[in-house]
Order: C-alpha cells, then structure tokens, then sequence
C-alpha cells in the first residue's frame, strides 16, 4: 500500500517575508539621504569658512581682548603647521554653529513622519527654541564666562611670570565652551519634550533636584576647564534652567490635562 503523500508546508508569500522588513528598509535609506545632505551642507559651510577663518578668529578673540583691555592680545604658535590646523578648526567650528538650524530641521524632516499632524503641530515650537537656546548658551559664553575665566587666568600672572597664549589652546577653550554650553542650554527643550509625551512629570522633577544638582555639578566639572569661574558659570545657568523646565513641564501637564477633560466631555 503507497504511503500517502506529505504536503510540505506552505511558503509564506514574498510580501509577508519582506512586509515587516520594507519599512525598517525605507527608514534606513531616509536616513541615509538625510545624512548625506547634511555631510555635503557641513562640508560645503567648512570650505566656504576656511576662506573667512580670519573674522571668525577675530570674532573669538574678543573676548579675550575684553578680559585683558587696555593690553593687547598676544598669542604664539609653536609648530610650523599649527595654525594651518588652527584655521581648520576655525572653519568646522563656523561649519557646526551656521548649520545647525539645518541639521535641527533634517531631524525633524526624519521623525515627522511617524508621528501625528497634531504631534507634528506640537513638535514645532521645540524645533524653533532649540537653535534659540543653543545661541542663548553661546552668547553666555561670549559676553560672561569666557572674558570672566580670562580675566581669572590673567590675574595670576606675577612679575617674573607672564602667561603665554598658543592660539590653539585657546581657539580650542573657546570653542568647547561655546558648543558645551549651546548644548547644555537644551536642557528646557528636551524636558518639555519629555513630558508633552508624558515620559517626565514636575513632581518626578522637583524630586529628584537635589540629583540633579550633583549630575549638573559633575558635568561642569567635566566639560569646562579646571577653574571656578568657568564650571559655575556652567553649573549655575543650568540649574536655573532646571528649575525654569519644572515651571515648563508642569504648563505642559496642565495643557494635556485639560485637553483630556475637554475630549472626556466632548464624548459623554
């Protein structure tokens, strides 16, 4: 007697062996095109700041001319190829600080997509306040912390012993700072981010303060240079904008709770 024939099993479709994959597929080609752009923009913004490497170096130095007026400004270098390499860091510096309103709407442009035309209402105004706080924290630095931690270096100076700049050395300060601190001044933006998605509350935050004094302390510390001035220059801005994102968060639940009120009435 045959054996009866074994049906094999059958072969999922082609669309349900690559549905799944073909939206994790489209992603990764987006964010491969977004970051194409945004690599050709920042090179494009470097060449383009090479060529005015001199103003932005002039425009950096004023602090420091600030600090130490009436003297003048006195900086060495002490490689021949040092300030060929100083210019280069001039120019990619003027290439992050000029494109990073665009890079701030590339991100945008790849999370849009997957949320809500509410949600990408609501998602708006931090993307206007993320380059305005970024350029607040750059202009703590410019005008406070860096002609204050000059001054501060500069008063150390004796009669024997007289400070001498390398233009790198405080190309490279000035420049840490002002993106560090451009960065730290995010600190509102993304907790009011945080809590629109109900990922933070005020109360969480106005627990954990004291946490948070020692997480901005330890951060200062690290980022900025070895020096009071500087590190509470950091620490204490950032604390008020802790505080300032408590104020934020709770407008925030206060927003959605009403809202959820409003849509609870609408249905009864």
């Amino acid at each position: 007697m045959a054996e009866p024939t074994k049906l094999a099993p059958p072969k999922p479709a082609e669309d349900e062996l690559t549905g799944s994959e073909a939206p994790l597929l489209d992603h990764l080609i987006e964010l491969r095109k977004r970051l194409i752009r945004s690599i050709i923009v920042i090179f494009g913004l470097l060449i383009a700041c090479f060529f005015i490497a001199e103003p932005i170096y002039n425009v950096l130095v004023e602090p420091y001319r600030r600090a130490v007026a009436p003297q003048p400004v006195e900086m060495i270098f002490t490689a021949p190829q040092e300030y060929f390499f100083t210019q280069l860091s001039l120019a990619f510096f003027g290439a992050l600080f000029l494109g990073f309103p665009y890079l701030a709407v590339e991100i945008y442009g790849f999370v849009a997509p997957g949320l809500y035309k509410k949600e990408r209402r609501a998602f708006l105004p931090y993307l206007v306040a993320t380059p305005v706080f970024f350029v607040l924290g750059a202009m703590m630095v410019y005008f406070a912390v860096l002609p204050m931690a000059m001054a501060f270096f500069h008063s150390m100076e004796t009669e024997e012993i007289t400070m001498l700049v390398k233009v790198s050395e405080y190309l490279g300060l000035s420049m840490t700072l002002i993106l560090a601190f451009g960065v730290c001044f995010q600190l509102p933006v993304v907790l009011t981010l945080l809590a629109s998605i109900d990922l933070v509350k005020a109360d969480t935050l106005k627990k954990g303060r004291k946490y948070a004094i020692v997480a901005i302390l330890a951060v200062a510390a690290f980022i900025t240079p070895p020096d009071p001035i500087s590190q509470i220059g950091l620490a204490l801005p950032m604390y008020l904008l802790y505080e300032v994102s408590i104020l934020s968060v709770r407008w925030v639940q206060k927003r959605r709770e009403a809202a959820l009120a409003a849509e609870a009435a609408a249905t009864e």
